[in-house]
Formats: structure tokens, sequence, C-alpha cells
């Protein structure tokens, strides 16, 4: 198993930025014989990481490298600040641009990876679940199967942050760097609820949708209210809830039935 830390240019972003990559490209015939997941060609994941969060994160809260190794699959983790994988105002804040299309660009050229959206996806936890969604959702292109995990989908709670208001995890300002005019976010690409009914107009068949939340999750009722979204409107939707709050020992029960998921035919 290679695990690789690359540094280089992002454009979206418009500095040096450094992304985490587990690779299996070494692995030794002993090692793959009676592995089905070797009879086929690498599989890719985008994996991101949560509100205050960084690269590193999944290597050291999950499984991650060993998933990697037993599924035959590159695993490219990025730094999305806390940005929620969003563009926001400026030219060094293309971050839906970093991870939906610009990052991966540069790891299949880069590393040989497929260039098929059937064979890569795209997930992530909380802030990262949200921006898997986001992106997958706004590139269909790129990514065939998307999940989240305990995804942070607050765009419905935006209108009621006021100037002011601060609720211990951000401030008003941020919020509104981030999403824009909170009082017209749902009417923009902001909200993955647009990007659905805006694909759907246009007569788009949605890809696939995996979520998983716990129960005690704060985040629980934004995830029923989208999973909800999604069924009304006829999204292949496979969706997880049981007991758990927002916390790696949730994701990690979670992970593998994501990956496992993304990989079915």
């Amino acid at each position: 198993m290679s695990y690789l830390q690359v540094s280089y240019f992002s454009p979206s972003i418009w500095r040096q930025t450094t992304f985490h990559m587990c690779l299996p490209n070494d692995v030794p015939p002993e090692m793959r014989e009676g592995n089905k997941n070797y009879d086929r060609p690498m599989k890719t994941l985008m994996l991101l990481h949560g509100y205050s969060g960084n690269t590193r994160d999944w290597t050291l809260g999950s499984l991650i490298s060993d998933l990697a190794l037993k599924y035959n699959m590159a695993v490219i983790m990025p730094s999305g600040d806390n940005s929620f994988y969003l563009n926001a105002k400026g030219c060094c804040f293309k971050y839906a641009d970093f991870v939906g299309f610009e990052l991966l660009d540069y790891c299949r050229k880069t590393f040989g990876l497929s260039k098929e959206a059937k064979d890569t996806f795209i997930g992530g936890l909380s802030m990262g679940g949200f921006g898997a969604i986001h992106a997958g959702l706004e590139h269909p292109e790129n990514y065939g199967k998307i999940f989240g995990l305990s995804s942070a989908l607050i765009v419905n709670g935006l209108k009621d942050i006021k100037p002011g208001v601060n609720d211990g995890i951000a401030d008003y300002d941020y919020y509104c760097h981030v999403f824009g005019d909170l009082d017209k976010v749902k009417e923009t690409v902001n909200d993955p609820e647009f990007i659905v009914k805006e694909r759907l107009k246009k007569g788009d068949t949605i890809q696939p949708v995996y979520m998983a939340c716990g129960s005690e999750d704060f985040l629980i009722e934004n995830n029923r209210q989208f999973r909800d979204f999604l069924n009304e409107h006829k999204v292949n939707l496979t969706y997880k809830e049981s007991e758990g709050i927002h916390d790696w020992i949730f994701w990690n029960k979670y992970l593998e039935p994501a990956i496992e998921w993304a990989l079915e035919d």
C-alpha cells in the first residue's frame, strides 16, 4: 500500500495545497490472490473531512488505508479547510471546483486513474458529507455514486441566522461568506436540493446516493429532511439510521458498508 502526501498548485484556491492519498498499486501478488477486487481496474474515492478537520483526519480516525487495500481503491483526501466545499466569493475560494473536478483531474492524469464516472465515487462526513453530496450532484460526469455520513445538510436553517449570531460553531459573517446571501441560498447551486430540481427539469437521472446518520446526532433532522426530499423526487437513495452520535464510532460503523454499496453493480 502506497501512502502519499502531495503538494501542488491549485488554480481553484490559488495556492499550494496538500492532499493525502492511499494508492494500492504496489500490492504483492500473494496479497491479491483470491481477492475479486483485483480482478477489475482500480476504483477511485474522493473522501472529504469535516468542519475544523484536515487532510489527515480519515487516516487518523478510520481504517481507510486498510479498506483501500482490501477494495483496490485509490482514496484521495484533500483539505477543504472550513469551506463546506463551496465556491465562495473571491478568486481563492473555489472549493466546489477544487473537489468537483480540478483535484480529480490532476490525480487522474498524475496517477493514471480511471476517467469514468462509473469507477469514481465521492463521500465524506459532516461538512464533508455535505461537500460530497453537493459536488457529486453538481458533477455527475465525474462521480457515479455519492455517500454522506452524518452530513451537515444545514441549508434549510440558514435563513434563521441573523447579523450578530454566533452559534458556538460559526458566526453570521462566516455563513454569509461560505453560502452567500442567506435569504436566497435556497435559490442557488449552494443548495443540493436546488441542484437536484434543476437536473430533474433537464431530464437527468440523479446518480445513487447513500446516507447514514446517528439517531442521537445533532444533525439527524437535517438528514431526515434531505432523505424525505430525495424520496419525494424518486432519487435512488439508500438511507441508514441507527443509534449513534457525531463521532468516529458511528462513521467507522458505516464507512465500509458505504464503500461496499458504492462498488455494487
